[in-house]
C-alpha cells in the first residue's frame, strides 16, 4: 500500500471521538448529547443519548459512519423529528362505561327487585360512616329491617379501620 492509501484510509476510518468532535464543531452545540438529534434512527425520531453512549463503546465504526453520513458529509444537517409517543393516560383501560346518575339508581332498583345483593353493594354510592349509622339507628326507630342499611354499615367501619391502620403504619 502506498503512502497516500494508507494516508486515505486513516482518514476514512477516523476515531470516533475525532468524528464527534468534528460534528460539534461543525453544528455548534455544546454536548455531545446535543448531537443526538441530527441522528435518525430506523425506528423513528433521533437517537437517545443513551443509544450514542452504547454505540460509542459497542459499535464505534458504526457511529462514525452514522455521524459522518448525517452531520459531516451533510451541507445543512436538519433535526431530526421527536419520535411519536403515546399519549398520557392513553394505557388506561376503555371498557369500562360511563353511567349517568339516572341509570345507576335505574340498575340498582333492578338488582334490588332481582333480589342480587352483589350487584346492590357494587351499584350503591359508598356512604360515610356518619351517614350508615344515622341511616341505621333511622331504620331502627322506624322497626324496619334493612339489610342493606346493616352491610354498608360494616363496609363503611370495615374502610374507616384500614384507613386508621394505614395511617398509623406512616
Amino acid at each position: 500500500m502506498s503512502v497516500a492509501q494508507k494516508e486515505e484510509h486513516s482518514t476514512k476510518h477516523l476515531n470516533v471521538d475525532d468524528v464527534i468532535a468534528k460534528a460539534i464543531r461543525k453544528l455548534g452545540v455544546k454536548k455531545e448529547n446535543e448531537l443526538c438529534k441530527y441522528l435518525p434512527m430506523k425506528s423513528g425520531g433521533y437517537m437517545h443519548h443513551f443509544t450514542l453512549r452504547k454505540m460509542k463503546t459497542k459499535q464505534p465504526q458504526e457511529l462514525a459512519a452514522i455521524v459522518e453520513r448525517f452531520v459531516l458529509n451533510s451541507d445543512r444537517p436538519n433535526i431530526v423529528a421527536p419520535k411519536q409517543r403515546a399519549a398520557r393516560g392513553s394505557r388506561k383501560r376503555r371498557d369500562h362505561m360511563n353511567f349517568t346518575r339516572n341509570q345507576l339508581e335505574r340498575m340498582l332498583n333492578i338488582a334490588r327487585l332481582a333480589g342480587d345483593k352483589e350487584i346492590i353493594s357494587i351499584l350503591s354510592p359508598r356512604k360515610s360512616l356518619a351517614t350508615c349509622k344515622r341511616e341505621l339507628i333511622q331504620a331502627i326507630r322506624q322497626n324496619r329491617l334493612e339489610q342493606d342499611l346493616w352491610t354498608g354499615y360494616v363496609e363503611a367501619i370495615h374502610a374507616h379501620q384500614m384507613m386508621a391502620e394505614m395511617a398509623s403504619q406512616l
